[in-house]
Parts: structure tokens; C-alpha cells; sequence
């Protein structure tokens, strides 16, 4: 079995280059929630969820998910799109 190396970016780097998100609350089927759609199509969402270890990290994009947390930004995330996002600090969330 091969590792694979996953390369991760800190959530600060995150909010410096794509602003401060916002918690989005999921009210309806994702599918069928018109303003969701669109920010996931501007690269704009990233799924929050627990490891293992029960720390959080986020992935660029939405993945629905038992438990996961969506956070929506300002500008896209593309550039972090192949990365794990680590060292989330939620009082950098509004």
C-alpha cells in the first residue's frame, strides 16, 4: 500500500487570499437551492467536516456529508482546490 502525500494549506491562507466565509445552513435539498448552486459553481464553498482524530479540516467544494459544516466565500477557492485545508479557526468565521 502506497501513501499518498496530500498537501494541505492553512485556513489563514485561506481567508487572506478569499476573505472571511460565512456558515451556510442547509434549509432545502442542495440540489434545489438556487443560491447554494451558484456558489458552488464560482468555486466559492468549502465542506468542513471531523478526521478521524477529531480535528477539522475543509475541502474545497461541496460534499454532502452527515455532520459537515459548508462555509461560503467572498472570492473563489480554485487555488486551493487540490488541497486539504487545515487549521481551522472558527473565530475567523463570521
Amino acid at each position: 500500500m502506497k501513501l499518498v502525500k496530500v498537501k494541505t494549506a492553512r485556513f489563514s491562507q485561506v481567508i487572506e487570499k478569499c476573505g472571511k466565509p460565512q456558515v451556510y445552513t442547509l434549509w432545502q435539498k442542495p440540489s434545489a437551492d438556487r443560491h447554494l448552486q451558484s456558489q458552488i459553481k464560482s468555486n466559492r464553498v468549502m465542506t468542513v467536516q471531523k478526521s478521524k482524530s477529531g480535528t477539522d479540516f475543509g475541502i474545497v467544494g461541496f460534499k454532502e456529508r452527515k455532520g459537515a459544516t459548508y462555509l461560503v466565500f467572498p472570492k473563489s477557492l480554485k487555488r486551493f482546490a487540490d488541497k486539504r485545508i487545515v487549521g481551522i479557526d472558527w473565530a475567523l468565521v463570521s
